[in-house]
């Protein structure tokens, strides 16, 4: 942690401040690593700054149609506070973490203020109150009893979150609806745990639902968890639910220091009830504009797009309460002028981060300082849409429902997606620079991040499945070649010049992304396939049945693009992200990508004209229990595929099998053997149904998870995410 001001900075750090940029560096050797701790590197390095403010409404910036305001009075009194800390003391605080936690408690106790009112709780399988009649002033007396209910504190038990946080509530409402409470005090309740609740209700939903019933809108929870066995989401909404925030602790960071620290953001509230509006009818898409409680040293930060780009001026009123007093701010911002403004500043910073990483030298960093650059062009635009994110995720841990949460998950996703944040609905893929023979690198393709939505579910073939054949939007049957893979997943191969049709199981795991077709180096083409899993049947021989839950085909020639389908919809990623839903029939063309949805049924993904694959939608309308929504995958046209194409259905698009009878040995039968490659692989005659059920094919059925059929072993067929288009390890055809 590094504070300008602080006299004393972490050995090493060396802070250049010029006039328009200010340089840090960090960078200890080994030894000075293990001076700070023994722990590992703890990846934190947090700068601590301020900006000169001037007084009044705050700052405006306007850039691109867009507005960023930033809020942060100071030199106000403080507003009073009520106050009540729930202490988890149940048996896995003992050690290190109640040690941090009692003297985070003596440092806060000696920071509240006269004026303020508190009270503590512990907790553990029982909940003890310091004070039962309620809360009590900040007098030296009520101090110095805090410290000693403090220092007996020991744990032991369990964990009884639910019981802890209504008792808090109690005490807090039965508090602000008594004679000595003032009406514009800011009231709080700060909750600290490290584990789930294991005592009295345990259910999340019930504990939310409780808090909401006690607290009544009156006050806001900040919840603390530390270490590794929390439930951060439970932490997480109860405090968004009750206008407060959450704090994770790791494991292994100072508790004491982040406790005092977060109780620094909080300790002094100079505002509450905080509403900044904007001229009618002159911004849209403004982010969250309404705030419970401002505290000294934070900031509020405001956002939206401006109707009307041309406009002289924007009116920005600002109305809050401090102590008993309503403070209302008000001006209008010359739009023009700030615009300027802020241009100019775009410009010096630009030019400021290109001399710092022009220093550095590397190819490398001059493409970095021209991103930055692009950053800075936008970045008020870029702010407008990571306020905008926040927002989205927030919702999305508050929704009720299923449809809400997809709602915001897929509001969340586009706009992280359109402003490149990597966030919780986002995975970043890294991919290994391919190096050219004149030892150079070769240019590194797009690549756009995959949404992290939750994949939908997958399984079994059988009665109330849509049982239609593939077919495209005008109805006609697709005809296409027989190599696919459906249900558990069956995989089915044929080859025509042989007249032969093989067939095997993969039984993978559940979230096992299996690679289908692998052809990255030559036509640009990869497929791979999400595994879920489902019980098996009653009088099934399985545990349980595994089936494909999500299907990604990735195009990296021309140039890059993607689609991904799921049961439930398609996601297409070309010339701009599009989602369809795959109950209706549509047809899209990206440019690199086609595809064609009949609703219920399949999607058709058509690649140059000479590559097709087609996806069954397998859905239920009363799923039992073992059963799940799923896909199948069909090739329909490899044509445009090389012959280095791999794979666990691609290795066989232009191999040919022979058939060969092993003689019976004693009273055993004769045995058929399979010869792929020069090995030989038992197999047996099976029929397996294709097209949802209504088609059967005979075929040689390899066991074992298609030991010796397959080039390697099964694992070498695991990629490492959706969009990974690894080639096959082995690089020639080996057992």
């Amino acid at each position: 942690l590094i504070n300008f001001n602080s006299p004393k900075l972490p050995i090493t750090t060396v802070i250049k401040n010029e006039k328009n940029v200010c340089q840090i560096t960090f960078s200890p050797n080994i030894t000075q690593q293990a001076k700070i701790t023994t722990s590992g590197i703890l990846g934190d390095f947090v700068v601590r700054y301020d900006v000169q403010r001037d007084m009044g409404i705050g700052d405006i910036q306007v850039l691109n149609g867009h507005f960023v305001h930033y809020f942060a009075p100071k030199d106000l009194p403080a507003v009073p506070k009520n106050v009540v800390f729930v202490i988890d003391t149940s048996a896995s605080m003992l050690g290190t973490k109640i040690r941090q936690t009692k003297d985070a408690l003596f440092t806060i106790l000696r920071d509240l203020r006269p004026g303020d009112n508190f009270n503590f709780v512990s907790f553990s399988n029982k909940i003890k109150v310091w004070q039962p009649n309620g809360l009590v002033p900040v007098t030296p007396l009520n101090i110095r009893d805090a410290k000693k209910f403090i220092y007996m504190l020991m744990p032991t038990g369990g964990t009884n979150i639910d019981g802890a946080i209504r008792t808090g509530s109690s005490l807090l409402r039965e508090y602000l609806s008594g004679p000595d409470s003032s009406p514009n005090s800011v009231s709080l309740i700060i909750f600290l745990t490290d584990g789930r609740p294991t005592v009295g209700e345990i259910q999340s939903a019930a504990i939310l639902g409780n808090t909401r019933s006690a607290v009544q809108e009156k006050f806001c929870i900040f919840t603390i968890g530390i270490g590794n066995d929390v439930d951060y989401r439970l932490l997480e909404r109860m405090a968004l639910e009750n206008c407060g925030m959450m704090r994770r602790i790791n494991e292994e960071a100072d508790a004491s220091a982040m406790l005092k620290g977060f109780y620094n953001e909080i300790g002094t509230p100079l505002l509450s009830d905080i509403r900044i509006n904007y001229t009618e009818n002159s911004v849209q898409y403004v982010t969250q504009n309404l705030f419970t409680n401002y505290f000294n040293g934070s900031e509020i930060v405001i956002a939206g797009k401006l109707i009307n780009e041309s406009a002289e001026s924007l009116h920005v009123q600002v109305t809050a309460s401090n102590n008993d007093k309503s403070i209302i701010l008000e001006t209008d911002v010359p739009l023009r002028r700030r615009r300027i403004d802020t241009e100019k500043h775009v410009k010096v910073a630009t030019a400021a981060m290109a001399a710092g990483v022009k220093a550095l030298g590397s190819d490398a960093t001059q493409k970095l300082g021209v991103a930055l650059g692009s950053v800075a062009e936008d970045f008020v635009e870029r702010v407008w849409g990571f306020l905008s994110i926040k927002e989205g995720l927030r919702s999305r841990l508050r929704s009720q429902t299923s449809k809400e949460r997809e709602d915001h998950t897929q509001q969340a996703a586009n706009l992280s997606m359109t402003y490149h944040f990597f966030t919780p609905v986002t995975n970043m893929v890294v991919e290994k620079p391919e190096v050219l023979a004149d030892g150079t690198m070769a240019p590194a393709p797009t690549i756009t991040p995959e949404a992290g939505e939750d994949a939908s579910p997958a399984n079994e073939l059988p009665d109330d499945t849509d049982d239609r054949k593939p077919q495209t939007p005008d109805g006609k049957l697709v005809n296409q070649a027989l190599s696919l893979t459906d249900g558990d997943p069956h995989f089915v191969v044929e080859f025509p010049l042989s007249k032969l049709t093989v067939c095997f199981n993969i039984n993978g795991e559940p979230g096992h992304i299996l690679g289908l077709v692998s052809d990255h180096k030559y036509s640009g083409v990869t497929v791979n396939g999400k595994l879920i899993g489902a019980p098996a049947p009653p009088g099934s021989h399985k545990q349980q049945r595994t089936y494909f839950s999500t299907i990604t085909i990735v195009v990296d020639k021309p140039k890059r693009a993607y689609i991904e389908v799921t049961p439930k919809k398609v996601i297409l990623d070309g010339r701009d992200r599009i989602v369809l839903p795959c109950h209706s029939t549509v047809s899209v063309d990206s440019g690199v990508l086609s595809v064609a949805i009949v609703g219920k049924s399949n999607v058709t993904v058509t690649v140059g004209g000479n590559i097709s694959f087609v996806i069954l939608l397998h859905q239920y309308k009363n799923p039992a229990p073992y059963q799940r929504d799923h896909l199948g995958f069909y090739i329909s046209n490899s044509k445009g595929l090389s012959h280095s194409c791999h794979g666990l259905l691609g290795q066989f698009l232009h191999e040919e099998v022979g058939l060969a009878e092993l003689p019976a040995q004693g009273d055993m039968k004769p045995s058929a053997v399979l010869k792929v490659k020069n090995r030989s692989v038992p197999v047996v005659q099976k029929s397996r149904r294709i097209y949802s059920g209504t088609q059967s094919v005979d075929c040689w059925f390899a066991r074992n998870n298609a030991a010796k059929l397959i080039d390697g072993k099964y694992q070498d067929y695991l990629m490492s995410h959706m969009f990974d288009t690894g080639d096959w390890p082995h690089g020639t055809n080996r057992v």
